[in-house]
């Protein structure tokens, strides 16, 4: 495989992923300012952004400071991290690997785009048909992908942009919730609405209740997205996801020293499935969660150096 095809297909899948990841967590947002009013609508603004890793600017508006994040976040083509912006460079990324796609995979890629492109940013209050639409056509990319494209190393090189960006968001959505809501024995009742967000956000709050009932415990929910082996928005998840990927892909490609990405995915891998919980937060779970993310970047940094950018001794086998 081509590096520009491997490339196109990685960050198509990712801008997808971030995509659908952003819609959800402004959904659930939306809905926890209409419980606490409009008091708290710019702290709950704030902790959004910083769960997007988004910076928010300083500039000054005539308008409501909630308006111009959200247009910022959902509208904005020129902002790298808005979901018209994410789905417009998949799209981009998808059309220049056309040929290595399936038809049905460009049509729902092209839906959703168009879909966006039609968004009309002076109804951002409006925008729950939109966001559910970005939620909706992002799960049936990802299930038209899975059946009718060959899962070969272009099939693989998507699941490892979808897992390790995941991994990514959702270790800074934990990372930023426990950050503003110290972890205790119990949820109060203050947060208990606080924490199903959290859940929510992660598309985990009905498999958590199954696991462990309706009781909320800040422990258990950091266990729950941290550490289960089967939840598919868990970190762990991921990262086994994005190992077995990553070793598909070293298979399809003889002489390639595909071994330090393939290490480094791993370690990460090794050390979220003997992680314990109360080891965890004993030793500082934003610290931990900070590893998993550094890690992320340098499992980034070698797949570029391994199968993108790599040097044409290397390609030659020198």
């Amino acid at each position: 495989m081509l590096s520009r095809v491997a490339d196109s297909l990685y960050w198509m899948s990712r801008y997808l992923e971030r995509a659908e990841h952003t819609a959800r967590v402004i959904n659930v947002h939306l809905d926890l300012m209409l419980e606490h009013g409009t008091d708290s609508d710019d702290r709950i603004w704030a902790r959004m952004l910083r769960a997007l890793g988004i910076e928010s600017g300083d500039e000054p508006s005539q308008r409501p400071l909630s308006y111009v994040l959200a247009h910022s976040v959902i509208h904005d083509p020129a902002s790298p991290s808005s979901i018209v912006a994410c789905v417009m460079a998949a799209r981009e990324n998808a059309r220049q690997v056309r040929e290595q796609i399936s038809s049905e995979m460009w049509e729902q890629l092209n839906r959703l785009f168009h879909e966006v492109k039609r968004a009309r940013p002076e109804e951002i209050w409006k925008s729950r048909e939109f966001l559910a639409a970005i939620k909706e056509g992002s799960h049936l990319f990802q299930g038209i992908t899975d059946s009718t494209m060959t899962h070969a190393g272009g099939w693989q090189f998507i699941q490892v942009g979808r897992s390790l960006e995941r991994a990514v968001m959702v270790s800074m959505l934990v990372a930023v919730h426990f950050d503003e809501f110290r972890q205790s024995p119990e949820a109060s009742a203050a947060e208990y609405l606080e924490w199903i967000g959290l859940l929510r956000s992660c598309t985990a709050f009905e498999s958590y209740c199954k696991a462990y009932t309706a009781d909320l415990q800040p422990l258990r929910i950091a266990e729950f997205l941290l550490l289960h082996p089967n939840f598919p928005h868990s970190i762990r998840f991921s990262t086994d996801a994005l190992e077995r990927a990553l070793k598909e892909i070293g298979a399809e490609v003889p002489g390639r020293r595909s071994s330090r990405v393939e290490r480094i995915a791993g370690r990460m891998r090794a050390t979220l499935g003997f992680g314990q919980i109360d080891e965890i937060m004993s030793g500082g779970l934003h610290s931990y969660l900070e590893t998993v993310r550094r890690q992320c970047g340098q499992v980034h940094g070698a797949l570029y150096q391994t199968y993108i950018t790599y040097p044409i001794e290397a390609a030659l086998g020198a």
